[in-house]
């Protein structure tokens, strides 16, 4: 582990909200055991280790049902910890790959019989080297047929040069937390407003409303910041937003959340019992499972 990485909390607290039957945390991740599953050579940071056994007793601890199991960079294009997680679901994880020009046919049918439903690309430059847009849109028209859709992640100043890039897209286009909005801008500012303009143009667009603790400025245990826009996606858009906890949380900084309370965020940026559903269980359901 790098000795500035912020290993997850180790005794979250218990939320109070109650997450509807069959709810999915739609955006998490497994980090080795690297002893098991090596760490990439090119990797950006070393974390800690994040095996499968502590985000599944972590579901079940927060209550919820599901998990939808996101590659992270660390282990770069090898899925084998990925996959092993969810082959040890009994069904109930799906996940999102990694996976490079040179992949097999055969290959993106194991994935895909392992539970992989998606892939995801990068342009956070922090994060990881360059891919050519014309490689990315070659592995997009090969994982079309099986079903898949495209993670995209990326921030939100980059948006205006991704754009044509996203609408061409022959796949479900899914924005990992709401395109790293900055939250000091106004929630109907011209920034996000081209956000909001994208998923409102493109109705295979949807977005993860997750994350307060990497968008905020204001910080926890309320992120009060982030509310509005969160709020706005899922009132707006009831039918294309998913949410998760990002544990364990890689490359925070500042601090380390309690997976607890960003539970306890969920009704503020989703108030009806039915924007709760469609945000925890039909969507993810719908996407994922279906």
């Amino acid at each position: 582990m790098d000795p500035d990485y912020l290993p997850f909390h180790p005794n979250p607290s218990k939320p109070a909200f109650v997450p509807p039957a069959g709810s999915v945390d739609a955006h998490c991740h497994v980090f080795g055991p690297g002893n098991v599953f090596p760490y990439a050579p090119e990797r950006k940071y070393t974390p800690c280790d994040a095996p499968k056994e502590r985000l599944f007793a972590l579901r079940d601890y927060l209550g919820f049902a599901r998990n939808v199991i996101v590659q992270a960079t660390c282990h770069g294009n090898d899925n084998r910890a990925l996959v092993d997680a969810l082959k040890s679901s009994n069904g109930m994880a799906r996940g999102v790959a990694s996976v490079s020009r040179d992949i097999s046919d055969a290959e993106l049918t194991a994935l895909h019989e392992a539970g992989v439903r998606g892939t995801r690309f990068n342009f956070v430059k922090r994060l990881v080297d360059f891919t050519p847009r014309e490689v990315l849109a070659e592995i997009a028209g090969r994982i079309a047929p099986l079903g898949w859709h495209v993670v995209v992640y990326f921030e939100a100043q980059d948006l205006p040069e991704l754009w044509d890039f996203f609408t061409s897209l022959p796949t479900t286009v899914v924005v990992d937390h709401m395109g790293r909005p900055d939250v000091g801008k106004p929630v109907d500012g011209p920034e996000f407003e081209l956000f909001v303009r994208l998923m409102r143009e493109h109705s295979n667009v949807w977005s993860k409303v997750s994350c307060p603790e990497r968008l905020s400025k204001s910080g926890p245990p309320g992120y009060d910041d982030v509310v509005p826009f969160a709020r706005r996606l899922v009132e707006t858009f009831p039918d294309r937003v998913l949410w998760g906890t990002d544990w364990p949380h890689p490359n925070m900084k500042s601090h380390m959340p309690d997976d607890g309370k960003l539970v306890d965020y969920l009704p503020r940026i989703a108030p009806t019992a039915a924007l709760q559903q469609a945000l925890l269980v039909d969507n993810p359901m719908r996407l994922y499972w279906a």
